[in-house]
């Protein structure tokens, strides 16, 4: 996978913002078909349906209150959010209850199961645009990645893993839905996300590389 690079203010900046939001937009109208689909969500979705079934708030507000929480938990972690991970708090929300509205109601099996796989796709392609503009990681990416920098050793598999369970087992007892939709994002998103990082970074510009100086021309002094 090639590397993300390091992000400067003035590397491609119009580029990279507008690929991080329309990766923002793309995974939240994925959340949405999945929502739709009814046939499991993603471990942090069925906490966030869950939470939406507790309280009464629609499904958008909660992904926005949710995602500020875990933000404030990155300050103990001494994480530092960047552009992307503000965006991603303020855009996902509102473009996935946005998209929920305007989503027909399936009827069909053969509908829910499209609209499934679609979201899952949908959803692989939307991660590889917001961390390939490489503006800042996700609140629950950089909430994985911070407690692994507190430990050296620590594997990020097991954090994710501990997280992810810990997230889909409260959702699961609020009400979210979980079922054949869990297990297919799962194991899809992983090989999907090898996929798309790659494809959708945007590499950082060359250094510029000085021009040879000619034979006759003097050596700068030292002083």
């Amino acid at each position: 996978m090639r590397p993300l690079g390091k992000s400067t203010s003035r590397d491609r900046p119009v580029r990279r913002f507008v690929q991080l939001q329309l990766g923002l937009v793309a995974y939240g109208v994925s959340m949405a078909l999945m929502i739709s689909a009814g046939l499991g969500l993603d471990p942090w979705d069925v906490l966030h349906q869950g939470l939406s079934e507790v309280t009464g708030l629609r499904f958008g507000w909660v992904v926005n209150i949710v995602g500020a929480l875990v933000l404030l938990a990155w300050i103990p972690l001494r994480q530092r959010p960047g552009v992307g991970t503000v965006s991603n708090v303020l855009v996902i929300g509102p473009v996935a209850e946005a998209a929920l509205a305007l989503l027909p109601e399936p009827r069909h099996l053969a509908v829910r199961i499209a609209m499934l796989v679609a979201g899952v796709l949908l959803n692989g392609v939307a991660t590889g645009l917001y961390i390939g503009a490489r503006l800042g990681p996700g609140p629950r990416d950089g909430l994985m990645t911070g407690f692994v920098a507190r430990r050296a050793g620590r594997s990020i598999r097991v954090v994710r893993t501990a997280i992810e369970v810990t997230v889909l087992a409260v959702g699961w007892l609020l009400g979210g839905t979980v079922g054949v939709g869990t297990a297919l994002y799962a194991l899809a998103i992983g090989p999907l996300a090898h996929v798309f990082i790659p494809l959708c970074t945007v590499p950082p510009r060359p250094a510029p590389v000085a021009a040879p100086r000619s034979a006759a021309e003097p050596a700068a002094s030292p002083c």
